[in-house]
């Protein structure tokens, strides 16, 4: 009957202490960049970078040579207290996404971060009917 309450033959409780004593840290070399979904619609293409926790004031979003690029950089607040552990730290990020200039309205993009999620909408050009042309070869 003991044997089913261990694990590694430690008890329950020692492997809730060892879970928690030993839970993973945070490192500014793990954390590359956030995740983003990619979706499209009739009118427009949407770009959604998950990122809870920051500020929409920290964020950048440029567009030049048809590259649109996201990013934030934030500076570790500093304290006057003495920490015991610290797994808040200086973050930063940039994400590149390269645009066909031909399918967007560059001119209407906008974006907005709610609930911890910067949405950015890419309208679409408005598609022109291209006739169809008999082209005579000479």
């Amino acid at each position: 009957m003991a044997d089913l309450i261990k694990s590694n033959n430690k008890s329950f409780g020692n492997l809730f202490d060892e879970f928690f004593s030993n839970a993973p840290t945070w490192n500014k070399a793990e954390v590359k960049f956030p995740p983003v979904n990619i979706s499209e619609d009739k009118e427009n293409f949407e770009v959604d970078l998950y990122a809870p926790g920051l500020k929409k004031e920290d964020f950048k979003v440029n567009l030049a040579k048809g590259l649109l690029t996201i990013s934030y950089d934030k500076k570790a607040e500093t304290h006057n207290k003495k920490s015991h552990r610290m797994e808040y730290f200086q973050s930063s990020f940039k994400r590149s996404f390269t645009l066909d200039d031909s399918n967007i309205d560059t001119s209407k993009i906008h974006a907005s971060y709610h609930d911890g999620v910067l949405k950015l909408v890419l309208p679409k050009k408005e598609q022109t009917e291209i006739a169809t042309k008999q082209i005579e070869v000479k």
